[in-house]
């Protein structure tokens, strides 16, 4: 389970920088797995338009954040 949750980590992780990348310019390498954020839901969101960037910058945080909880518990285990 731990390992399922470190890769859901490194996903979110991945996809939050590629997508900041995809909204300043195109981003050509797994642009239709990691961007879905990106492109599906961000421009659904009404409160979001204009600060895409910064849910983009969001997502990424909530990887590493994840991430250091599954590292975390991993160590306290």
């Amino acid at each position: 389970m731990r390992e399922v949750i470190r890769l859901a980590g490194a996903f979110l992780v991945v996809a939050g920088i590629s997508g900041t990348i995809d909204h300043l310019a195109v981003q050509p390498f797994w642009g239709a797995i990691l961007n879905v954020f990106n492109r599906q839901v961000i421009p659904r969101l009404g409160f979001l338009t204009g600060y895409e960037i910064y849910a983009d910058l969001f997502v990424a945080v909530v990887g590493v954040v994840v991430l250091a909880a599954a590292w975390r518990r991993d160590e306290d285990g």
